[in-house]
Parts: structure tokens; C-alpha cells; sequence
């Protein structure tokens, strides 16, 4: 960790990065990989006059190929988003808001996250896979043809899914295909992918269970849950599959990845990755100061959640900051020593950031919630789309009340230090640099809530101190030379 805040100038310099030639596609290609004719159709049918078209850095070199072949066959002025402010599998509405831009088109991996600000399409990579060698794969994997099995899929795959089911469909009888599903009308999408104007997560259609999540849709069998039922995935190991497993933690996981075609049983031990994530809530139970970072401005209702946080946080007695800071790394989030932890709001396939190399860890929504409202307890349910956790939403769990339990405490399973539940019942009326004083119920019980001026105030160095008037006036003398991290003269004794 420690190469995270400080490194030699020469490994800057004798670095070797490994980059990816990626060449760019055949002009007569375009057509078939980018949908060119069916977006300029959605374009002149919506008459827009600027469209952002938002490439992932994968697909930037055929970004001005399409960007032309779009202007030449449409009335609009296309514009590039190159670089996206959070994750490129999110629509990046605010960058296409500084240029105007009436629509977006987006290209590439996508979360399907929905979005309410501006009108969108989705067009998806048709990247190759051999369908018959993961039908083989499957057979392989799921001898038994009466098992009950769901296919899930990248989207870029998405083209090749009718194809495997032709071939397997005739053999199992109990197998069935997710379809993609996007949210809100302001979605204009083509192919295989419908529009879902209804918020619902779980429905009952023609005695069938239709289950609704991440933007694909599937339906259970009358009387079956979803934990009857094994997951398929076709895709390459990432975020998309991650989030799947997580969220399904109590069904079986099998995947073939295209580029290597290869199936295999996914042996990665959930139970041991829901523990850690069980170490950061009880990291976030002993935390007294919280950071809230921002990581969408894209995702609808992300406005919400940052106000429940902010309502729940304090009502357990601790302090939140908000940031804003674009794309995470360690170096931003080591500058906030003050911060105990932070939580990560984005979209269901970013929020699940591994925060091992991170100074201080980062917690998603529904850990946090897990750790400041009594009445949500850890289950086997985990929770990655903070949608749900707002009021209306399937995992929405109401705040405790504040006239119930008063002073409880417990020991920490980390410090094994006492720790209280309290819930405070007022703001602070009077701060201030070290400390607040605040009612935490109805009786005369005090607490001291921490804040980041507190954590200042107990420092040895506090920054650069002016000292107005008690150091004497000198000539101007010559400075260091070189950089922060090894001046020329360090080492040496001053002249």
C-alpha cells in the first residue's frame, strides 16, 4: 500500500505499460457493428440537431469513423464523449449536457442503469462468440437436461442468444433466456432490448413469477423460486458477473468465456466474499466520520439516496461529508485522513469496489444502511441497486424509530471496545471547533460527535501558519531544486 503514496522518480520513467493494439474497423464494416442507418432513423425521427455519441476508451478509434458517417446521413451534429466522468458503463448525461447535446448515443458495455434527463439509444458491441462450442460447454456443465437454468449474458452477446437457444432448447425442456430490459420512456433502444416503463422489480403475469433486475427480465416457473434455478452466464469475468453472483449468492454460477471458450464452474466462494463485506460494515459501526462520494450523476434517483444517507448517518450519531471527485483511485481518498469511511454511490456494477489497497474502505449503500438502522439486520439478501433501498422499493426497511431502545451499546468485533446505538434526536444547536454537544434523546444524556474540525484541532501540524509579524524579514535566498519527493540537496548539509 505504501507504493500507493510515494514511488522512486525513476520507476516513473522505466515504467513499461502494457497497451492493446486495437485496430480500427473497415469503413464497410461500420454499418453492421454500429448500427449506423438505425441511428440516424432514431435521430430524424426525434428531429435532434446535436447528439452525443459516448464511446468506452475501447472503442474510441472508430469513434470520428461513425461520428461522420452520422452527420453525413442525418441532419445533426454528432459530438464525442471520450472521457467519461464516472464509469463508461453508465450514460454520462452531464458531459453531454456542456455541449448541448438533445440526445445520447451510447456504444459499448452498459450497465442498463436507468437514466431520466435525456433521451437515449443503446448500441451494443456484436462481439463474436462460437455458439456451438458453448452449447458444448453447456451439455458439459449441466448433464442433467430436467435441471431448471437460466441464461445471462453480457450485453455485447446479446446477438448471439436465439442462436443457443435454438441448439439447447430442444434438450432442456426448463431452460430460459433473460431478455434485456430498459427503464423509462425516454429509452429509444432496437433489437433484442424492450422498454420497461413499469419501476417493479418482482411481478405476477399469468400465474409466473417475473423477476425484473440490472435491466434483464426472466420469468420463474408457477410454485418455483429463484433459488431452484441455476445461472448461465456468457461472458468474460468482470463487474456484470460479479454483481450477478452477489446479488443471487444462493444459486449455482456456471460461465463460458467467449475469448477463451472455455466453461467452467464459477468456484469463487461467495460466502467468503459476503464476510468481507460483513469486516466493512462493522468498520462502518465503529466509524464516526463518513464520506459520501458521489460516483453518478447519471443513474435516476441518485439525489435520493444521498439524502437518506445523510438522514441515516446522523440519526446514528455520526458526522458525513460529501465529495465529488470523478473517478476513484487511492490517492484522492488517502488526502481525507479524517474520513473513518467511506460510502460509494454508483451504479449496481461500480459500487462494488475493492477497497483493499484503499487507506481507509469503501462500503456500498446497503452496507452502510446495515450498519446505522437497527431495523435492517445482515441477512442473506444483499443488495447492490440503492434504488431499492428507498421508500417504495423492495428492499426499502424504515429507519428505527427515535423513541425506540434509547442508550443500547455493543462491542465492536474489531477494537472489542464498547460502542453506542444511540439515536440523536436533535441537530446541534451550538458548535464548535473541537466538539457539538447534542440532545441524543429526551433525558439529559450528552454525547461529543466527531467532526473532521475536531480531527484538525488534535493534529501537531495544521498547514502553513502565517505567524503575522513573529519572524524577522530576510533577504530573498535561493530555494530547493527538484521535486517534492527528493529535493537535489536532501541528504547533503545546507550551505
Amino acid at each position: 500500500m505504501a507504493d500507493a503514496f510515494s514511488s522512486s522518480s525513476e520507476t516513473v520513467i522505466q515504467r513499461v505499460v502494457d497497451v492493446t493494439v486495437r485496430t480500427n474497423t473497415p469503413v464497410e464494416k461500420l454499418e453492421e457493428l454500429y448500427q449506423i442507418q438505425k441511428t440516424c432513423d432514431f435521430i430524424s425521427e426525434h428531429q435532434f440537431k446535436k447528439v452525443a455519441l459516448q464511446f468506452p476508451d475501447e472503442l474510441l478509434g472508430d469513434s470520428i469513423a461513425v461520428s461522420e458517417e452520422i452527420q453525413k446521413n442525418s441532419d445533426a451534429t454528432p459530438f464525442i464523449l471520450g472521457d467519461t466522468s464516472y464509469g463508461s458503463c453508465c450514460v454520462d448525461e452531464v458531459a453531454a449536457e456542456h455541449v448541448g447535446a438533445e440526445c445520447i448515443v451510447h456504444y459499448g458495455s452498459t450497465c442498463l442503469s436507468p437514466s431520466k434527463r435525456l433521451p437515449m439509444m443503446y448500441v451494443f458491441e456484436k462481439r463474436p462468440v462460437d455458439v456451438e462450442k458453448c452449447a458444448a460447454s453447456f451439455r458439459e456443465l449441466y448433464p442433467d437436461t430436467q435441471n431448471h437454468i437460466i441464461i445471462l449474458y453480457d450485453v455485447n452477446y446479446s446477438h448471439a442468444i436465439n442462436d443457443l437457444l435454438s441448439l439447447l432448447s430442444p434438450e432442456y425442456s426448463n431452460l430460459f433466456a433473460s431478455e434485456l430490459v430498459v427503464e423509462g420512456e425516454q429509452c429509444c433502444s432496437h433489437g433484442r432490448v424492450k422498454i420497461q416503463t413499469n419501476d417493479s422489480c418482482l411481478s405476477e403475469q399469468d400465474n409466473k413469477q417475473v423477476i425484473f433486475q440490472f435491466g434483464r427480465q426472466f420469468i420463474l416457473k408457477s410454485g418455483s423460486g429463484i433459488t431452484d434455478y441455476s445461472m448461465f452466464y456468457v461472458g468474460q469475468e468482470g463487474a456484470t458477473l460479479r454483481n450477478f453472483m452477489m446479488t443471487w449468492n444462493r444459486c449455482s454460477f456456471c460461465s463460458f468465456d467467449p475469448v477463451t471458450m472455455k466453461g467452467r464452474i464459477e468456484s469463487v466462494s461467495i460466502n467468503r466474499a459476503l464476510m468481507k463485506r460483513y469486516y466493512a460494515i462493522e468498520r462502518a459501526k465503529d466509524a464516526n466520520v463518513v464520506g459520501i462520494l458521489v460516483g453518478t450523476l447519471g443513474v435516476a434517483d441518485y439525489l435520493a439516496i444521498i439524502q437518506q444517507l445523510k438522514d441515516t448517518i446522523r440519526r446514528a450519531g455520526k458526522k458525513s461529508y460529501m465529495f465529488a471527485m470523478g473517478k476513484l483511485n487511492v490517492p484522492k481518498l488517502a488526502n481525507f485522513l479524517e474520513i473513518d469511511i467511506f460510502v460509494l454511490i454508483a451504479c449496481p456494477e461500480n459500487s462494488l469496489l475493492d477497497s483493499s489497497e484503499f487507506y481507509k474502505p469503501v462500503v456500498t449503500p446497503f452496507e452502510m444502511e446495515v450498519a446505522c438502522n437497527k431495523n435492517r439486520e445482515w441477512s442473506e439478501e444483499y443488495v447492490t441497486d440503492f434504488r431499492h433501498l428507498l421508500p417504495g422499493g423492495l428492499s426499502h426497511v424504515p429507519l428505527a424509530d427515535q423513541q425506540d431502545g434509547g442508550d443500547e451499546t455493543d462491542v465492536s468485533l474489531i477494537t472489542g471496545a464498547l460502542r453506542s446505538h444511540s439515536l440523536l434526536s436533535s441537530e446541534p444547536e451550538q458548535s464548535s471547533f473541537s466538539s457539538s454537544v447534542v440532545l441524543r434523546n429526551q433525558t439529559m444524556t450528552v454525547a461529543n460527535t466527531n467532526s473532521a474540525a475536531s480531527f484538525l484541532a488534535g493534529r501537531s501540524w495544521r498547514g502553513l501558519e502565517q505567524k503575522l509579524g513573529e519572524t524577522p524579514v530576510v533577504k530573498a535566498v535561493e530555494g530547493r531544486r527538484g521535486i517534492a519527493i527528493a529535493y537535489e540537496e536532501e541528504g547533503t548539509s545546507s550551505r
